[in-house]
């Protein structure tokens, strides 16, 4: 006969309470029970002294007859003391699904590829200040030349416009 120290549930509807009971592990959560060993009333504050209250010597006697506690009520039992909670580690939950593995995978590529793309650019940059420094002589002509290209260039474009202008009155004027 295999026992458990474990909750059963009591109390009305989204208002529970529950028993900390001993009781053989083939019973129904809310069946048949030996002994009752503590409460638990979750809808008090966590601070509250009467949130939990266990049995103390009642519990040690059936953990000596081999009643193992569930999850929760070992939590409650370290908190009180009387032994240490039990890690537990899934290694299998833990693990990123199949999606996560390819987005995390994408996302260490587009890191590398911006790396790349910054120590290029950092070169390039290099390259060009290096040029500069030797030829700066070169590069002022360069520069007049292409600031008269930009003057050039805007000049059309309100010629173009202010030639439209009278066009659309025109036909305004004749509608």
């Amino acid at each position: 006969m295999a026992l458990k120290i474990r909750l059963t549930r009591q109390g009305a509807k989204k208002r529970p309470f529950y028993r900390i009971v001993v009781a053989e592990a083939s019973s129904p959560r809310d069946g048949r029970y030996i002994e009752i060993l503590g409460t638990y009333n979750p809808m008090l504050p966590k601070t509250d002294e009467s949130r939990v209250s266990l049995n103390v010597e009642r519990i040690q006697h059936w953990v000596g007859h081999g009643a193992k506690p569930s999850d929760r009520v070992a939590g409650f039992m370290a908190a009180a003391g009387l032994m240490e909670k039990p890690v537990r580690n899934n290694p299998e939950k833990a693990k990123p699904k199949a999606k996560a593995v390819e987005r995390q995978r994408e996302q260490e590529e587009a890191k590398v590829a911006a790396a790349e793309a910054a120590a290029e650019a950092k070169a390039e940059a290099k390259a060009s200040a290096k040029a500069a420094a030797e030829a700066p002589v070169e590069e002022a002509p360069a520069e007049e030349a292409a600031a008269e290209e930009v003057v050039a260039e805007k000049a059309p474009v309100e010629e173009a416009a202010a030639e439209e202008a009278p066009a659309e009155k025109d036909v305004k004027a004749k509608a």
